[in-house]
């Protein structure tokens, strides 16, 4: 799937009438996409930062679902799993018992069913798929480096699909021009690394740590790769602070991001506030929201930062 993009991945993993109905929406209608759901017995819904439509059979995006949209059958959802686990679902435990699966251009797929009676509980009984459509936004944070530099920590705060890890992405782009950076990427939806290599930019000079937790990924990093920063996403356990606060403390900056939509926000979080005032970040990034994704609403000073 070299050179597709995002969407296109998402479609290709579709039953043949899926796909033919998805690449027939025109380009205008899926420039802002940022989810297709897919559940069993309803119409497909196709989500935007401000709204839900639906898709009608036609390849049009509907205001409300009717009987021209398009329903997904339980064999459709089952067929996708199938061609999500390559045909293979044995060897897909993981991911159903994680709940979802990585793609191509970091597209995340998310599944939701029945949970097994199994020690090991997994999913069965697939009922509905989120194909979460995946952007790598190259430049969307030059007027961010521009203001904090890259010398200092940043902390990059917003809600559910505010942009956060759009801008922690383009950040590392920018940052490992003159840093040695590591990218710890649990999920796989930053760098969406295939075979090893990242297919979205990440940098010159940013190494790359796939499948392992931050915590984890901290203390491989600070004791394997020398960085001069250590980027990752989504901070917000205790063994996350403990682990970032040691790097910190071994002269390692970090760039990372938090869900919080506003500064006094991210002051209750308890693992944020404890990681600000141990004057790991040096800057707050306040992103505006899910209605205008990557756009910046405030960059503060962190008065406790060293």
């Amino acid at each position: 799937m070299t050179g597709s993009t995002s969407y296109e991945v998402a479609a290709a993993y579709m039953t043949e009438r899926l796909r033919s109905v998805l690449l027939s929406v025109p380009q205008s209608a899926r420039e802002r996409l940022t989810e297709i759901r897919l559940r069993s017995g309803r119409s497909v819904s196709m989500v935007y930062p401000d709204r839900i439509r639906y898709l009608t059979a036609e390849g049009v995006i509907a205001e409300k679902p009717g009987t021209d949209c398009v329903a997904v059958t339980s064999e459709e959802i089952s067929s996708i799993v199938n061609a999500l686990c390559r045909y293979s679902v044995h060897s897909c435990s993981r991911e159903l018992r994680e709940g979802y699966f990585m793609l191509e251009n970091g597209v995340r797929v998310g599944v939701a069913g029945t949970a097994s009676e199994t020690a090991e509980r997994t999913l069965r009984d697939i009922s509905s798929l989120n194909f979460r459509i995946s952007r790598c936004v190259i430049g969307c944070a030059e007027a961010v480096a521009e203001r904090v530099g890259t010398d200092s920590g940043v902390l990059i705060c917003g809600g559910v699909n505010s942009g956060k890890t759009t801008v922690l992405r383009d950040l590392c782009r920018i940052f490992s021009d003159h840093r040695k950076c590591v990218l710890i990427d649990e999920r796989n939806e930053i760098s969406a690394t295939v075979a090893g290599t990242p297919t979205n930019d990440v940098g010159l000079n940013t190494d790359v740590l796939v499948g392992t937790s931050r915590a984890d990924g901290v203390i491989s990093a600070i004791r394997t790769l020398s960085p001069d920063f250590v980027f990752c996403d989504e901070i917000s356990s205790s063994e996350d602070a403990s682990a970032i606060i040691q790097g910190h403390g071994c002269g390692v900056q970090f760039v990372a991001t938090v869900h919080a939509g506003s500064y006094d926000e991210l002051m209750c979080r308890r693992v944020a506030a404890e990681l600000i005032d141990a004057g790991v970040f040096r800057y707050a990034v306040i992103l505006a929201g899910a209605q205008a994704p990557g756009k910046v609403a405030e960059i503060r000073r962190l008065s406790h930062a060293s």
